[in-house]
Parts: C-alpha cells; structure tokens; sequence
C-alpha cells in the first residue's frame, strides 16, 4: 500500500496502518537522530519520543504527502529537546576521537569536526540530505523553505565541509 493511503488509514485509527509508517521510516530517523545527537541511547529515545508523539497527533496531519516532512520536523523538535537537557547537565565529555555509527563502521574525527563546524540547521541540511537521503524538496518541506535554497545552503556547507578536511 502507497505511504498516502496508509497516511489516511492511520489518520482514521488504523493503528496497522501507523505501524506500516514506522517501519517504513525508522531505519531514516534512527539514522538522523543518531547523527545529530551523537548517542545510540539518545537516539532511540528520541525516536521513540517522536513517534509517540506522531501517534498521538496523526489525526492533525492535514496532507497525507507531507507525512515524512511531519514526523521529521518532531523528531528535529525532539532532538533539540535532548540537547537542551544535555546543556543543562553537567557531564564528563566523551572521548570524541571516534564516533561509532549503527552499523559499527569508524567515522574519521576530522569529518565529524568538519561537520560541528556547520550551523545548527545547515548541518541538519547535510544529514537530511547525506545520511537521511531526503532531495531538496522534502527537507524544504520539514524547514518551511525553499527548494532552491535548501541547495545553496547544502552546497555551501558541503564546500566548507571540503576545505575544512583539505
């Protein structure tokens, strides 16, 4: 079944219909959620948070090909939420030489610190884009901008990125 109907279905209380979403789209914001909080727990949570959240304000969504957009812009939501708390607290800093992603492989620390060199929200650009795998137009959605402008700014942070690693 298409991600529209489905939309519909779990709009109407299909709780089968929201569970098919999910598991069309957990694999996308674990990866995003991870990526931007640094923290496999953190992550998990967060996730859990934003669909516990998207269950609860399904009925809300006004159009069904906007779905991915929603739920993306909780979990964005969600994961400053963790951010904020993790401010607040005082925390011995984690050894950042190495960042371990899902799947066990080693990110190199000089990407990951090409990467904090960004914005807040040009670096969500990049990991929607590079690691979510969203084009400019669903991420423009989730920001509430323009397509075209998505673009420059993944271009211009991705050339950053580039001469910060040369």
């Amino acid at each position: 079944m298409d991600e529209k109907n489905l939309v519909k279905k779990a709009r109407a209380g299909d709780k089968q219909a929201f569970a098919a979403l999910y598991i069309r789209c957990k694999d996308s914001l674990y990866r995003y959620a991870y990526y931007k909080l640094r923290s496999a727990e953190d992550a998990k949570d967060a996730v859990a948070e934003c669909i516990a959240q998207a269950y609860m304000g399904i009925g809300s969504i006004r159009d069904e090909k906007a779905f991915r957009a929603w739920l993306f812009r909780i979990l964005y939501r969600e994961c400053c939420a963790v951010i904020r708390k993790r401010a607040q607290m005082t925390f011995a800093e984690a050894d950042d030489n190495q960042l371990v992603t899902p799947d066990n492989t080693y990110i190199r620390s000089e990407l990951s610190e090409a990467l904090d060199s960004l914005g807040t929200e040009d670096r969500d650009i990049v990991l929607l884009s590079a690691v979510a795998g969203y084009n400019s137009r669903e991420i423009a959605e989730m920001f509430r901008m323009n397509p075209a402008t998505v673009r420059s700014r993944l271009s211009r942070a991705l050339s950053q990125m580039r001469q910060q690693l040369e």
